[in-house]
């Protein structure tokens, strides 16, 4: 089914914590919000995390479903502090958590054995086993998970999708009359209108061919990027790890990660329309990725905390 809209709802994507394992002086630990719509997803909650959401300025209103890579601390330990933030500040009256079963088993541990203790939950809280496949699909926009390969089972991937739709020909629709206002939502909505001179026009008298969503791909950290080629086809947007540089390569098949060579080299083939680059190290400067990383794929940025894009799909 198409959606049709007057104008683009855009994704967008706030990194909140780029530093890998420990964080630094200018970089938290992994968290990252994609906002669509009224739709909040926050991705990986690191120690710390509800400080960036609010130096960020995006507040806790409507961040109610989280989505976790995998169980390594360095990604979920930030999920005590904001369960208890939301319980004092009932900013929230339900949570939702997705992660696959070995981090969903921590993150169980920590929330009611440590922050809960057996105390009743403040709020209603929903803890959701990830499979492979679709999981959201609300208001024109499809989320998905996909396995990917990193230390350990269970680790996961998404796919933020924009459904298909027919953009709306303003100066179409301005050359056949039809005012601003009720009876332009009536087309949009799929149903003909008859103006004021007695002339009906339908909506495909104004409306374009169909044409696909923005695409987000959020594969955080990766061993390998074996198997991922079809989900990260042509997207707008990737955001991956890069761990090492080249010239540590070794350190990063043995820690199951990639390096910023690597994760550009697989930018390039499956033809991204812009890089993202997280889960940066200390041992190396900024710089260093850079280059290494637009030596292949000149299209990327390294992001930094509090970092925000807006996600458009390729014309």
């Amino acid at each position: 089914m198409w959606i049709v809209k007057i104008e683009d709802i855009l994704l967008e994507l706030t990194f909140l914590g780029t530093s890998a394992s420990a964080p630094s002086v200018h970089r938290g630990l992994s968290a990252q919000v994609v906002s669509y719509q009224d739709q909040r997803f926050l991705i990986d909650c690191g120690e710390g995390t509800q400080r960036q959401i609010l130096r960020s300025g995006l507040g806790f209103r409507r961040l109610n479903r989280i989505l976790i890579t995998h169980g390594h601390l360095d990604h979920i330990l930030g999920l005590a502090g904001l369960l208890s933030t939301f319980s004092r500040w009932e900013a929230i009256d339900r949570l939702e958590i997705w992660a696959g079963e070995w981090a969903m088993e921590r993150i169980h541990d920590l929330l009611y054995g440590v922050v809960l203790r057996g105390a009743r939950p403040p709020i209603d809280i929903n803890l959701r086993i990830l499979e492979p496949g679709l999981i959201i699909e609300e208001n024109g926009l499809q989320v998905s998970a996909i396995p990917v390969s990193h230390r350990g089972p269970g680790c996961f991937g998404f796919v933020f999708e924009e459904a298909s739709h027919r953009p709306f020909l303003v100066e179409q629709a301005e050359a056949m009359n039809v005012p601003s206002g009720p009876l332009r939502a009536e087309l949009v909505a799929g149903k003909p209108i008859t103006l004021p001179d007695g002339s009906v026009i339908n909506p495909e008298d104004v409306l374009g061919p169909p044409r696909r969503g923005a695409r987000l791909v959020h594969i955080g950290d990766c061993g390998s990027t074996k198997g991922l080629q079809k989900a990260a086809l042509e997207a707008d947007a990737l955001v991956i790890e890069a761990t090492y540089l080249s010239s540590e390569s070794d350190l990063a098949k043995k820690f199951g990660h990639l390096s910023a060579g690597q994760a550009a080299e697989f930018a390039q083939r499956v033809g991204v329309r812009h890089l993202y680059l997280t889960h940066i190290s200390r041992r190396y400067r900024e710089k260093e990725v850079v280059e290494e990383a637009r030596a292949i794929f000149p299209n990327t940025t390294v992001a930094r905390d509090f970092d925000h894009f807006q996600i458009k799909r390729a014309e």
